[in-house]
Protein backbone atom coordinates (compact mmCIF):
# COMPACT_ATOMS: atom_id res chain seq x y z
CA UNK A 1 0.00 0.00 0.00
CA UNK A 2 2.96 2.36 0.22
CA UNK A 3 2.41 3.35 -3.38
CA UNK A 4 -0.97 4.89 -2.59
CA UNK A 5 0.42 7.76 -0.55
CA UNK A 6 2.55 10.57 -1.87
CA UNK A 7 5.69 11.72 -0.05
CA UNK A 8 3.81 14.83 1.00
CA UNK A 9 1.11 12.83 2.77
CA UNK A 10 3.29 10.20 4.38
CA UNK A 11 4.20 11.01 7.97
CA UNK A 12 6.67 9.35 10.28
CA UNK A 13 5.53 8.33 13.72
CA UNK A 14 7.24 8.31 17.06
CA UNK A 15 6.60 5.93 19.93
CA UNK A 16 5.13 8.60 22.17
CA UNK A 17 3.94 6.15 24.82
CA UNK A 18 7.38 4.58 25.02
CA UNK A 19 9.07 7.94 25.53
CA UNK A 20 6.63 9.03 28.24
CA UNK A 21 6.72 5.70 30.09
CA UNK A 22 10.52 5.47 29.93
CA UNK A 23 11.09 9.00 31.25
CA UNK A 24 8.55 8.54 34.03
CA UNK A 25 10.00 5.14 34.93
CA UNK A 26 13.52 6.51 35.25
CA UNK A 27 12.28 9.37 37.44
CA UNK A 28 10.28 7.04 39.67
CA UNK A 29 13.17 4.60 40.14
CA UNK A 30 15.57 7.43 41.03
CA UNK A 31 13.13 9.12 43.41
CA UNK A 32 12.06 5.95 45.21
CA UNK A 33 15.68 4.84 45.57
CA UNK A 34 16.60 8.22 47.08
CA UNK A 35 13.62 8.13 49.45
CA UNK A 36 14.53 4.62 50.56
CA UNK A 37 18.15 5.57 51.13
CA UNK A 38 17.63 8.90 52.89
CA UNK A 39 14.14 8.52 54.32
CA UNK A 40 11.23 10.88 53.86
CA UNK A 41 11.45 14.51 54.89
CA UNK A 42 8.43 15.45 57.04
CA UNK A 43 6.85 11.98 56.67
CA UNK A 44 3.48 13.01 58.09
CA UNK A 45 2.92 15.53 55.30
CA UNK A 46 4.19 13.05 52.72
CA UNK A 47 1.78 10.38 54.00
CA UNK A 48 -1.21 12.73 53.93
CA UNK A 49 -0.55 13.83 50.35
CA UNK A 50 0.21 10.25 49.31
CA UNK A 51 -3.17 9.08 50.64
CA UNK A 52 -4.89 12.01 48.93
CA UNK A 53 -3.24 11.15 45.59
CA UNK A 54 -4.11 7.47 46.07
CA UNK A 55 -7.79 8.30 46.55
CA UNK A 56 -7.69 10.55 43.49
CA UNK A 57 -6.27 7.73 41.38
CA UNK A 58 -8.86 5.34 42.77
CA UNK A 59 -11.75 7.54 41.59
CA UNK A 60 -10.23 8.43 38.23
CA UNK A 61 -12.57 9.19 35.33
CA UNK A 62 -12.61 8.42 31.61
CA UNK A 63 -13.38 11.56 29.62
CA UNK A 64 -14.58 11.77 25.99
CA UNK A 65 -11.89 10.67 23.57
CA UNK A 66 -10.92 7.77 25.85
CA UNK A 67 -8.84 10.09 28.03
CA UNK A 68 -8.22 8.52 31.43
CA UNK A 69 -7.77 11.32 33.96
CA UNK A 70 -7.37 11.49 37.73
CA UNK A 71 -8.14 15.16 38.48
CA UNK A 72 -8.07 14.83 42.27
CA UNK A 73 -4.83 12.87 42.30
CA UNK A 74 -3.14 15.26 39.89
CA UNK A 75 -4.29 18.25 41.95
CA UNK A 76 -2.82 16.61 45.07
CA UNK A 77 0.47 16.03 43.30
CA UNK A 78 0.61 19.63 42.09
CA UNK A 79 -0.25 20.92 45.58
CA UNK A 80 2.57 18.88 47.10
CA UNK A 81 4.93 20.11 44.37
CA UNK A 82 4.28 23.79 45.17
CA UNK A 83 3.77 23.42 48.94
CA UNK A 84 5.95 25.86 50.90
CA UNK A 85 4.48 25.89 54.37
CA UNK A 86 2.24 23.77 56.57
CA UNK A 87 0.78 25.41 59.67
CA UNK A 88 3.81 27.65 60.07
CA UNK A 89 6.42 24.96 59.37
CA UNK A 90 8.42 25.34 56.16
CA UNK A 91 8.03 22.44 53.72
CA UNK A 92 11.56 21.25 53.07
CA UNK A 93 10.95 18.23 50.84
CA UNK A 94 12.63 18.15 47.44
CA UNK A 95 11.37 17.52 43.92
CA UNK A 96 12.37 13.84 43.91
CA UNK A 97 10.37 13.21 47.07
CA UNK A 98 7.35 14.76 45.33
CA UNK A 99 7.82 12.27 42.48
CA UNK A 100 8.22 9.33 44.88
CA UNK A 101 5.09 10.21 46.88
CA UNK A 102 3.03 10.91 43.75
CA UNK A 103 4.09 7.72 41.98
CA UNK A 104 3.50 5.58 45.08
CA UNK A 105 0.06 7.09 45.62
CA UNK A 106 -0.92 6.55 42.01
CA UNK A 107 0.35 2.97 42.06
CA UNK A 108 -1.58 2.10 45.21
CA UNK A 109 -4.69 3.81 43.85
CA UNK A 110 -4.48 1.70 40.70
CA UNK A 111 -4.32 -1.63 42.54
CA UNK A 112 -8.09 -1.93 43.16
CA UNK A 113 -8.70 -1.29 39.47
CA UNK A 114 -6.20 -4.01 38.58
CA UNK A 115 -7.88 -6.41 41.02
CA UNK A 116 -11.23 -5.68 39.35
CA UNK A 117 -9.77 -6.38 35.90
CA UNK A 118 -9.62 -2.73 34.84
CA UNK A 119 -5.99 -2.41 33.87
CA UNK A 120 -4.74 1.18 34.08
CA UNK A 121 -3.38 2.98 31.04
CA UNK A 122 0.31 2.99 31.96
CA UNK A 123 1.06 5.87 29.62
CA UNK A 124 -1.69 7.99 31.27
CA UNK A 125 -0.25 7.33 34.74
CA UNK A 126 3.27 8.06 33.48
CA UNK A 127 1.99 11.28 31.93
CA UNK A 128 0.60 12.45 35.28
CA UNK A 129 3.86 11.58 37.04
CA UNK A 130 5.85 13.62 34.52
CA UNK A 131 3.51 16.61 34.89
CA UNK A 132 3.92 16.59 38.68
CA UNK A 133 7.67 16.07 38.34
CA UNK A 134 7.93 19.07 36.02
CA UNK A 135 5.96 21.24 38.45
CA UNK A 136 8.10 20.12 41.40
CA UNK A 137 11.44 20.65 39.68
CA UNK A 138 10.42 24.02 38.23
CA UNK A 139 8.80 25.44 41.34
CA UNK A 140 11.16 24.14 44.00
CA UNK A 141 14.11 25.20 41.88
CA UNK A 142 12.89 28.80 41.56
CA UNK A 143 10.98 29.32 44.79
CA UNK A 144 13.94 29.35 47.18
CA UNK A 145 15.21 32.69 45.85
CA UNK A 146 11.75 34.27 46.02
CA UNK A 147 11.12 32.81 49.48
CA UNK A 148 14.32 34.39 50.74
CA UNK A 149 13.10 37.86 49.72
CA UNK A 150 10.35 37.75 52.31
CA UNK A 151 7.82 40.55 52.66
CA UNK A 152 4.76 41.24 50.57
CA UNK A 153 6.69 41.40 47.33
CA UNK A 154 8.24 37.98 47.84
CA UNK A 155 4.86 36.56 48.80
CA UNK A 156 3.21 37.94 45.68
CA UNK A 157 6.02 36.58 43.53
CA UNK A 158 5.62 33.10 45.04
CA UNK A 159 1.89 33.04 44.34
CA UNK A 160 2.51 34.24 40.78
CA UNK A 161 5.08 31.48 40.36
CA UNK A 162 2.59 28.88 41.63
CA UNK A 163 0.03 30.01 39.07
CA UNK A 164 2.61 30.08 36.27
CA UNK A 165 3.79 26.57 37.13
CA UNK A 166 0.19 25.30 37.17
CA UNK A 167 -0.42 26.77 33.71
CA UNK A 168 2.86 25.34 32.40
CA UNK A 169 1.93 21.93 33.86
CA UNK A 170 -1.39 22.07 31.99
CA UNK A 171 0.44 22.85 28.75
CA UNK A 172 2.86 19.99 29.34
CA UNK A 173 -0.06 17.66 30.04
CA UNK A 174 -1.50 18.58 26.65
CA UNK A 175 1.83 18.07 24.89
CA UNK A 176 2.33 14.63 26.46
CA UNK A 177 -1.25 13.66 25.66
CA UNK A 178 -0.78 14.68 22.03
CA UNK A 179 2.51 12.78 21.87
CA UNK A 180 0.81 9.62 23.12
CA UNK A 181 -2.16 10.09 20.76
CA UNK A 182 0.16 10.57 17.78
CA UNK A 183 1.32 6.98 18.12
CA UNK A 184 -2.24 5.66 18.50
CA UNK A 185 -3.97 7.69 15.78
CA UNK A 186 -1.00 8.74 13.61
CA UNK A 187 -2.73 12.07 13.10
CA UNK A 188 -0.86 15.41 12.85
CA UNK A 189 0.70 16.41 16.17
CA UNK A 190 -0.46 20.03 15.94
CA UNK A 191 -4.11 19.03 15.54
CA UNK A 192 -3.86 16.53 18.39
CA UNK A 193 -2.23 19.13 20.64
CA UNK A 194 -5.03 21.59 19.94
CA UNK A 195 -7.60 18.91 20.74
CA UNK A 196 -5.85 17.91 23.97
CA UNK A 197 -5.57 21.48 25.23
CA UNK A 198 -9.19 22.16 24.32
CA UNK A 199 -10.44 18.97 25.99
CA UNK A 200 -8.38 19.62 29.13
CA UNK A 201 -9.18 23.32 29.38
CA UNK A 202 -12.04 22.97 31.85
CA UNK A 203 -10.75 20.15 33.98
CA UNK A 204 -7.19 21.50 33.74
CA UNK A 205 -8.24 24.87 35.17
CA UNK A 206 -10.01 23.09 38.01
CA UNK A 207 -6.99 20.89 38.75
CA UNK A 208 -4.50 23.75 38.63
CA UNK A 209 -6.54 26.12 40.78
CA UNK A 210 -7.28 23.38 43.32
CA UNK A 211 -3.60 22.48 43.58
CA UNK A 212 -2.56 26.09 44.15
CA UNK A 213 -5.36 26.73 46.66
CA UNK A 214 -4.54 23.62 48.67
CA UNK A 215 -0.87 24.61 48.86
CA UNK A 216 -1.76 28.12 50.03
CA UNK A 217 -4.46 26.98 52.46
CA UNK A 218 -2.12 24.47 54.11
CA UNK A 219 -0.20 27.40 55.55
CA UNK A 220 -3.22 28.31 57.70
CA UNK A 221 -5.41 25.21 57.82
CA UNK A 222 -2.72 22.57 57.83
CA UNK A 223 -3.49 19.21 56.25
CA UNK A 224 -7.23 19.73 56.78
CA UNK A 225 -7.06 21.85 53.62
CA UNK A 226 -6.78 18.63 51.59
CA UNK A 227 -10.33 17.29 52.17
CA UNK A 228 -11.95 20.73 52.50
CA UNK A 229 -10.66 22.22 49.25
CA UNK A 230 -11.09 18.99 47.29
CA UNK A 231 -14.90 19.23 47.44
CA UNK A 232 -15.31 21.65 44.46
CA UNK A 233 -13.01 19.52 42.32
CA UNK A 234 -14.89 16.37 43.34
CA UNK A 235 -18.15 17.97 42.22
CA UNK A 236 -16.50 19.04 38.94
CA UNK A 237 -15.17 15.54 38.41
CA UNK A 238 -18.61 14.08 39.08
CA UNK A 239 -20.08 16.42 36.46
CA UNK A 240 -17.47 15.38 33.91
CA UNK A 241 -18.15 11.71 34.69
CA UNK A 242 -21.87 12.23 34.11
CA UNK A 243 -21.18 14.11 30.88
CA UNK A 244 -18.87 11.36 29.61
CA UNK A 245 -21.46 8.70 30.51
CA UNK A 246 -24.22 10.56 28.66
CA UNK A 247 -21.95 11.00 25.63
CA UNK A 248 -21.10 7.29 25.59
CA UNK A 249 -24.77 6.31 25.85
CA UNK A 250 -25.68 8.76 23.10
CA UNK A 251 -23.04 7.37 20.76
CA UNK A 252 -24.07 3.79 21.49
CA UNK A 253 -27.68 4.66 20.71
CA UNK A 254 -26.72 6.21 17.37
CA UNK A 255 -24.55 3.20 16.53
CA UNK A 256 -27.48 0.90 17.23
CA UNK A 257 -29.83 3.01 15.10
CA UNK A 258 -27.32 3.03 12.25
CA UNK A 259 -27.68 -0.76 11.96
CA UNK A 260 -31.33 -0.44 10.96
CA UNK A 261 -30.36 -0.05 7.29
CA UNK A 262 -28.19 -3.17 7.56
CA UNK A 263 -30.92 -5.22 9.19
CA UNK A 264 -33.50 -3.99 6.68
CA UNK A 265 -31.33 -5.07 3.76
CA UNK A 266 -30.82 -1.53 2.49
CA UNK A 267 -27.04 -1.55 2.96
CA UNK A 268 -24.34 -4.18 3.29
CA UNK A 269 -23.61 -5.40 6.80
CA UNK A 270 -21.17 -3.10 8.60
CA UNK A 271 -21.31 -0.37 5.95
CA UNK A 272 -22.18 2.49 8.33
CA UNK A 273 -19.56 1.39 10.85
CA UNK A 274 -16.82 1.16 8.21
CA UNK A 275 -17.71 4.55 6.72
CA UNK A 276 -17.74 6.07 10.20
CA UNK A 277 -14.33 4.66 11.12
CA UNK A 278 -12.80 5.81 7.84
CA UNK A 279 -14.39 9.25 8.07
CA UNK A 280 -13.18 9.86 11.64
CA UNK A 281 -9.65 8.70 10.71
CA UNK A 282 -9.59 11.06 7.73
CA UNK A 283 -11.05 13.91 9.78
CA UNK A 284 -8.39 13.41 12.42
CA UNK A 285 -5.69 13.34 9.73
CA UNK A 286 -7.00 16.65 8.36
CA UNK A 287 -6.83 18.27 11.79
CA UNK A 288 -10.50 18.45 12.76
CA UNK A 289 -11.29 19.32 16.39
CA UNK A 290 -12.91 16.86 18.79
CA UNK A 291 -16.31 18.56 18.50
CA UNK A 292 -16.13 18.38 14.71
CA UNK A 293 -15.04 14.76 14.83
CA UNK A 294 -17.99 13.92 17.06
CA UNK A 295 -20.47 15.44 14.59
CA UNK A 296 -18.63 13.75 11.73
CA UNK A 297 -18.95 10.36 13.44
CA UNK A 298 -22.67 10.84 14.10
CA UNK A 299 -23.30 11.94 10.50
CA UNK A 300 -21.26 9.09 9.04
CA UNK A 301 -23.18 6.54 11.09
CA UNK A 302 -26.52 7.92 9.89
CA UNK A 303 -25.61 9.02 6.37
CA UNK A 304 -27.76 6.30 4.76
CA UNK A 305 -30.85 6.56 6.97
CA UNK A 306 -32.71 8.17 4.06
CA UNK A 307 -32.62 4.84 2.22
CA UNK A 308 -35.33 3.56 4.56
CA UNK A 309 -37.82 5.63 2.54
CA UNK A 310 -37.07 3.72 -0.67
CA UNK A 311 -39.69 1.28 -1.90
CA UNK A 312 -36.99 -0.81 -3.56
CA UNK A 313 -33.55 -1.07 -1.92
CA UNK A 314 -30.56 -0.11 -4.04
CA UNK A 315 -28.57 -3.25 -4.95
CA UNK A 316 -25.93 -3.58 -2.24
CA UNK A 317 -27.04 -0.23 -0.81
CA UNK A 318 -24.39 1.47 -2.98
CA UNK A 319 -25.64 5.03 -3.49
CA UNK A 320 -22.59 5.57 -5.69
CA UNK A 321 -24.44 3.62 -8.39
CA UNK A 322 -27.56 5.82 -8.56
CA UNK A 323 -28.04 9.21 -10.16
CA UNK A 324 -26.93 12.41 -8.48
CA UNK A 325 -30.55 13.50 -8.16
CA UNK A 326 -31.42 10.27 -6.36
CA UNK A 327 -28.41 10.62 -4.06
CA UNK A 328 -29.57 14.12 -3.13
CA UNK A 329 -33.12 12.92 -2.50
CA UNK A 330 -31.90 10.15 -0.18
CA UNK A 331 -29.61 12.58 1.66
CA UNK A 332 -32.43 15.13 2.08
CA UNK A 333 -34.81 12.48 3.42
CA UNK A 334 -32.18 11.31 5.89
CA UNK A 335 -31.54 14.88 7.02
CA UNK A 336 -35.27 15.40 7.60
CA UNK A 337 -35.38 12.31 9.82
CA UNK A 338 -32.39 13.51 11.84
CA UNK A 339 -33.86 16.99 12.28
CA UNK A 340 -36.83 15.42 14.03
CA UNK A 341 -34.59 14.75 17.03
CA UNK A 342 -34.33 18.49 17.62
CA UNK A 343 -30.74 18.23 18.86
CA UNK A 344 -28.72 17.16 15.81
CA UNK A 345 -29.23 20.04 13.39
CA UNK A 346 -25.51 20.24 12.61
CA UNK A 347 -25.44 16.51 11.85
CA UNK A 348 -28.51 16.89 9.62
CA UNK A 349 -26.73 19.56 7.55
CA UNK A 350 -23.73 17.29 7.06
CA UNK A 351 -25.93 14.35 6.01
CA UNK A 352 -27.87 16.55 3.58
CA UNK A 353 -24.76 18.01 1.96
CA UNK A 354 -22.79 14.75 1.67
CA UNK A 355 -24.45 14.06 -1.69
CA UNK A 356 -23.14 17.31 -3.16
CA UNK A 357 -20.01 17.49 -5.35
CA UNK A 358 -17.25 19.27 -3.49
CA UNK A 359 -17.30 22.14 -5.97
CA UNK A 360 -19.13 23.25 -9.09
CA UNK A 361 -17.08 23.18 -12.32
CA UNK A 362 -17.14 26.96 -12.65
CA UNK A 363 -15.72 27.58 -9.15
CA UNK A 364 -12.04 27.80 -8.36
CA UNK A 365 -12.40 27.18 -4.64
CA UNK A 366 -14.04 24.49 -2.52
CA UNK A 367 -17.45 26.15 -2.46
CA UNK A 368 -19.45 25.95 0.74
CA UNK A 369 -19.83 22.18 1.17
CA UNK A 370 -18.76 21.40 4.77
CA UNK A 371 -15.53 19.47 5.16
CA UNK A 372 -17.36 16.75 7.12
CA UNK A 373 -19.79 16.26 4.21
CA UNK A 374 -16.89 16.01 1.75
CA UNK A 375 -15.20 13.42 3.96
CA UNK A 376 -18.34 11.27 4.21
CA UNK A 377 -18.84 11.47 0.45
CA UNK A 378 -15.35 10.06 -0.16
CA UNK A 379 -15.51 7.44 2.62
CA UNK A 380 -18.97 6.28 1.47
CA UNK A 381 -17.88 6.01 -2.17
CA UNK A 382 -14.78 4.06 -1.16
CA UNK A 383 -16.81 1.58 0.90
CA UNK A 384 -19.38 1.24 -1.89
CA UNK A 385 -16.52 0.18 -4.17
CA UNK A 386 -14.57 -2.00 -1.73
CA UNK A 387 -16.97 -3.01 1.06
CA UNK A 388 -15.35 -5.18 3.68
CA UNK A 389 -12.79 -6.59 1.23
CA UNK A 390 -9.11 -6.43 2.13
CA UNK A 391 -7.88 -7.16 -1.40
CA UNK A 392 -5.11 -4.78 -2.38
CA UNK A 393 -6.25 -4.65 -5.98
CA UNK A 394 -9.76 -3.46 -5.07
CA UNK A 395 -8.32 -0.81 -2.77
CA UNK A 396 -6.00 0.55 -5.46
CA UNK A 397 -8.76 0.52 -8.08
CA UNK A 398 -11.12 2.36 -5.73
CA UNK A 399 -8.55 5.05 -4.94
CA UNK A 400 -7.81 5.48 -8.62
CA UNK A 401 -11.50 5.96 -9.38
CA UNK A 402 -11.82 8.54 -6.59
CA UNK A 403 -8.78 10.40 -7.89
CA UNK A 404 -10.28 10.50 -11.38
CA UNK A 405 -13.34 12.17 -9.89
CA UNK A 406 -11.40 14.69 -7.84
CA UNK A 407 -11.73 17.48 -10.40
CA UNK A 408 -15.38 17.93 -9.48
CA UNK A 409 -17.03 15.19 -7.44
CA UNK A 410 -14.52 14.46 -4.65
CA UNK A 411 -12.25 16.78 -2.71
CA UNK A 412 -8.70 15.80 -3.77
CA UNK A 413 -7.34 16.69 -0.33
CA UNK A 414 -9.79 14.26 1.27
CA UNK A 415 -8.99 11.55 -1.27
CA UNK A 416 -5.25 11.82 -0.58
CA UNK A 417 -5.91 11.83 3.15
CA UNK A 418 -7.93 8.62 2.74
CA UNK A 419 -4.99 7.10 0.87
CA UNK A 420 -2.69 8.08 3.75
CA UNK A 421 -5.06 6.57 6.32
CA UNK A 422 -5.28 3.32 4.37
CA UNK A 423 -1.50 3.20 4.05
CA UNK A 424 -1.12 3.55 7.81
CA UNK A 425 -3.62 0.80 8.48
CA UNK A 426 -1.42 -1.73 6.71
CA UNK A 427 1.93 -0.07 7.42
Amino acid sequence: MSSTASPQTARSTVSGSGIVITLAGLLVVASVALAAAQGLVQPGTALAFGIFICIGELIRVTLPGERTEAPLGLAGGLAYAVLLNRSGDAATHGALQVVAVTATGMLLGSLPHVAAGRLPAIDAVARRVLVVAFAAVTFRGLASALYAQGGERGRTSLVALMVAVAIAAWLLDGVLGALISTERTRAPFRALLRNELSALAGIGAAVGSTGVLIALACEVMGLSALPVLSVPLLLTQFSFRRYASIRATYLQTIRSLSRVTDLGGYTESGHARRVSELAVAVGRDLGMRDEELRELEYAALMHDVGQLSLSEPIPGGATLMVTTAEQRRIAALGADVIRQTGVLDGVAVIVERQAEPYRAPQLLDDGDVPLAARIIKVANAYDDLVGGSLEMGRTLDALERLRLGSAYEYDPRVVESLATVLTRSVG
